[in-house]
């Protein structure tokens, strides 16, 4: 049978290691038993173990010089110390040294396997935060270290992204707010491949931080006298985005009249600055971004349709975090490591169920809401763990404190409608989480619901519509309390 786990005992008293050997060899793990430190230190050097149980006093060292050693050699094994003298001092000092646990003498199997099952707990937990933090710095998945992704829909994009970064054509990029325009804009700048694209700097405008009358000013510039306040000549974004690439972001919102400037720039090359008859002609390569929807807007003559199509040579949807769950743990690992830098904080692990959660989350804010929500558990985080209680409520489905009243002899039936129902208007509609909740498949859940919907229609179809019980109104008997 394999074993559960690999397990090294360090104590220099025989019967000791002899107890601590049956009670770990009966709980399934692979023990290898050392009397003398040094000699399991060389066999750690060559071996995977999970967890190392050391006494404190030995006899060529003390316990204190093995965590030590072990700590720097991989930080990864999980130690637990074993003493017949323990005192709050040498607890604390070996915790601050690296060790998961302390536990005292005469030893009992359920208090071993129990610092054992939690040490287990802790290592698995390093691991999985280690692989996911290997994960974003993954050259070969990702090709950049900013731009972190792992699902299918963000490999086509940035399949996408590769070619327009070759080449000097005029990028839209499409998606919703929080998705990280900017940065694929970025993305695609830095790997400009174009001769021209990559002499110079990206210049960044943003249509929506600038009122409507100044929009043209910033954008191509103005002569001095051009308008009240402006006293001095100015270059533009335009200008200062010769042989680089300029990046209109949102531009779904610009004027009129600026969207007909922008167009003669976009086919000619040419400009004038505000309060100026000289013809500029640069060379720019333009990105634009938007989170409205271009083709509507045109057809409520918000948009020019000419200008859409000088923009959209190459088109790139950026997808929403919701379309691409299967990269929340990678980014969230990545968001907890920022967090913790800016904040001058320690490095929190995440569980699996805080993980298992953000997954089940429709994530309106889409990524930047994701990043501000690990900044705010890296901040508030004292035990240097983030568990699935620390999230929001709204990631958490239910409040644990609602309650579903279930009058006595209800229908079996009815107790699980009320159960489906009431679930459901907790998670605001989210399938996947109230069969998490609820404990059943989502295809379960699914079913309830057809099954529901059929009953309707069957009963509207069958029953005269004056008939006051052709449609099934829900039972006004259960009540939920949310206190």
């Amino acid at each position: 049978m394999q074993s559960k786990y690999r397990a090294v005992i360090v104590d220099d008293e025989p019967a000791n290691l002899e107890s601590l050997e049956r009670i770990l060899k009966s709980d399934g793990a692979e023990v290898i038993s050392f009397l003398d430190p040094q000699d399991a230190l060389l066999f750690l050097r060559k071996g995977l173990v999970d967890v190392l149980l050391t006494d404190l006093r030995l006899k060529s060292w003390s316990g204190m010089d093995l965590l030590e050693a072990v700590k720097i050699l991989d930080p990864s094994i999980e130690i637990i110390m074993m003493t017949a003298f323990g005192t709050v001092e040498i607890a604390v000092e070996a915790m601050k040294k690296g060790a998961y646990d302390f536990i005292t003498k005469p030893l009992q199997r359920i208090q071993v396997l129990k610092a054992i099952h939690r040490a287990l707990d802790r290592r698995q937990l390093v691991l999985e935060n280690n692989r996911l933090r290997e994960a974003v710095f993954d050259e070969g998945q990702s090709g950049q270290r900013d731009i972190i992704w792992k699902s299918e829909s963000m490999g086509k994009m940035m399949e996408i992204a590769i070619q327009a970064a070759r080449s000097r054509a005029n990028v839209l990029i499409e998606g919703e707010s929080g998705t990280g325009k900017g940065l694929l804009a970025q993305y695609i700048h830095d790997k400009s491949d174009c001769a021209i694209t990559k002499k110079g700097i990206l210049v960044k405008i943003n249509c929506t931080a600038i009122p409507d009358n100044l929009l043209e000013a910033e954008l191509f510039g103005y002569e001095s006298g051009a308008f009240t306040g402006a006293i001095k000549r100015k270059q533009g974004k335009v200008e200062l985005a010769h042989e680089g690439t300029l990046f209109l972001d949102e531009v779904g919102i610009a004027p009129a009249a600026l969207q007909s400037k922008l167009l003669r720039f976009l086919q000619e090359g040419e400009f004038e600055r505000l309060g100026s008859n000289e013809t500029l002609k640069i060379e720019t390569r333009v990105i634009s971004a938007t989170n409205v929807d271009l083709k509507s807007a045109i057809q409520g003559r918000q948009f020019r349709e000419d200008l859409y199509y000088r923009l959209n040579v190459l088109h790139v949807r950026v997808p929403a975090l919701r379309e691409r769950l299967e990269d929340i743990p990678v980014l969230a690992t990545q968001f907890i490591a920022d967090s913790a830098k800016k904040n001058g904080r320690q490095v929190p692990l995440i569980h699996s169920k805080a993980l298992e959660r953000l997954t089940c989350y429709s994530w309106p804010g889409n990524i930047r809401e994701l990043q501000n929500l690990m900044e705010r558990l890296v901040v508030l985080n004292t035990a240097e763990e983030i568990r699935s209680e620390d999230l929001p409520q709204e990631f958490g489905g239910a409040r644990k404190d609602s309650v579903i009243r279930v009058p006595i002899g209800m229908p079996l039936k009815k107790v699980e409608k009320l159960l489906f129902d009431e679930t459901l208007k907790s998670t605001r509609g989210d399938k996947r989480l109230a069969a998490r909740l609820l404990g059943v498949h989502p295809r379960t859940l699914y079913r309830y619901l057809e099954q529901q919907t059929s009953q309707i229609s069957e009963t509207i179809t069958k029953q005269p519509i004056s008939n006051s019980e052709a449609i099934p109104t829900e039972s006004k008997q259960s009540s939920v309390e949310n206190n």
